[in-house]
């Protein structure tokens, strides 16, 4: 369960990295459309996971994979965003927020 600080930190590295992706994306990842879904945090705040969606690529693993080769550069310009609310930012790791394909599939599924 998550406490409210915990929640917030979340939110707070959500948007933030939605928008270093919205305006350096290019720099990231080569092709499609990454958005930030949503973003856990730990409790000591030194790791989160980022869910992302990845749309317009066929191979959505290799995007993750490439912006996960970029974690360090991201970081740093996260940290250089939220470093008057954290000390210490945390750890990056990205995953693949499957949810939408779920949708889409449980919809197709039921249109038959």
């Amino acid at each position: 369960m998550e406490t409210t600080r915990q929640h917030k930190i979340a939110r707070l590295l959500q948007k933030e990295l939605a928008e270093i992706l919205q305006t350096e994306g290019r720099n990231f990842s080569a092709s499609g459309m990454v958005t930030v879904t949503s973003a856990e945090v730990s409790k000591d705040f030194s790791f989160a996971r980022i869910y992302l969606s990845i749309f317009g690529v066929g191979d959505k693993q290799s995007v993750l994979r490439e912006l996960n080769t970029h974690k360090k550069e991201l970081r740093f310009r996260l940290g250089q965003r939220i470093k008057n609310q954290l000390r210490i930012v945390p750890e990056i790791h990205f995953m693949l927020d499957e949810t939408l394909d779920y949708i889409e599939n449980i919809d197709k599924l039921l249109k038959q």
